[in-house]
């Protein structure tokens, strides 16, 4: 555990570096005893190696791991948390259009019904996720269906982490999930928690600060977007539908309330686009985006401006 001592203050920043759910996670508390703080990570860790258990497809004595061996067969009853969980993934699968989606296909299935997939209308692969309310069951009706939760399991941990961490009296702290970041309360010197946003031609220069106090951020990167951009030869992506290069996206970072909204965003605006992203985030509350093409050109939402 790392300590940091500010000035004027009683109040120090401990800090917890580990790795979890295969990912770098940093757990800092503002306190003033180690012996309490050592607790609220123990705390904090378990409750993160919970959620990854509960979250993991892998784990043959699962809910998650039921509702895909039943895929076609029946609905399976699961626990309010597992249910409310994917009810807001198919959420935010409508909001996106399917751009977000826990859902897949197995190889096998879908090579055989490729052909009935083409002269068929497509239904979205998440509509057929049949939830029961009332009886709190979870339905695949195809049978080639699964669910995984890989896209917000680390948003969904950091989340669970901070509601941890609060019941035991963290009024001031910071969960950085594989970069993740989720923050509340106040640093020390009553200062909010910020972080440095990039600028997009000095990567260690940041252009702007952004208030994080009580919300969570999350970024999606392209590798592709930014080895094309260094590809004279290929400056970019054609769209094989109007026959012109099309500027792809290098960064989006998408600000919200929650760890999980946030991971959940991230990747959807990366692949919508700058217009359509903004577009959408514009018409959302409490949400606001970061988007960098492949020719570095910075774009915010209209809510960015209150958080620097």
């Amino acid at each position: 555990m790392l300590a940091v001592k500010t000035f004027n203050s009683d109040l120090q920043i401990f800090r917890r570096t580990l790795r979890l759910m295969g990912n770098r996670f940093e757990i800092s508390v503002v306190g003033s005893d180690a012996v309490w703080a050592d607790n609220c990570f123990d705390s904090a860790v378990a409750e993160i190696n919970r959620v990854e258990k509960m979250l993991s497809a892998f784990n043959d004595e699962g809910q998650i791991t039921e509702i895909n061996r039943k895929a076609g067969i029946e609905p399976v009853k699961v626990n309010a948390e597992i249910f409310r969980l994917i009810e807001r993934s198919l959420s935010i699968s409508e909001l996106t259009q399917g751009t977000f989606d826990i859902t897949f296909t197995t190889s096998e299935v879908t090579e055989i019904k490729k052909s009935a997939k083409a002269k068929a209308p497509k239904l979205p692969r998440y509509s057929k996720v049949v939830l029961d309310h009332e009886r709190s069951t979870v339905f695949l009706s195809d049978s080639a269906m699964r669910i995984g939760f890989g896209k917000i399991s680390k948003g969904y941990a950091a989340d669970r982490a901070k509601y941890t961490l609060q019941l035991m009296g963290v009024g001031s702290g910071v969960v950085n999930a594989g970069g993740d970041l989720l923050a509340w309360g106040l640093q020390p010197d009553n200062e909010p928690w910020t972080i440095g946003t990039a600028d997009p031609n000095q990567d260690c220069q940041p252009y702007s600060e952004i208030r994080i106090s009580n919300m969570a951020v999350a970024t999606s990167g392209n590798a592709e977007a930014e080895s094309a951009v260094i590809d004279k030869k290929n400056p970019g992506k054609i769209d094989p539908k109007k026959g012109f290069s099309v500027s792809a996206l290098k960064r989006v970072s998408v600000v919200s309330p929650t760890a999980e909204l946030s991971d959940a965003m991230a990747t959807p605006i990366m692949n919508m686009g700058v217009n359509a992203g903004l577009y959408l985030i514009n018409k959302l509350q409490q949400l606001a985006c970061v988007i960098i093409d492949d020719h570095d050109r910075v774009y915010t939402s209209k809510e960015i401006s209150y958080l620097i």
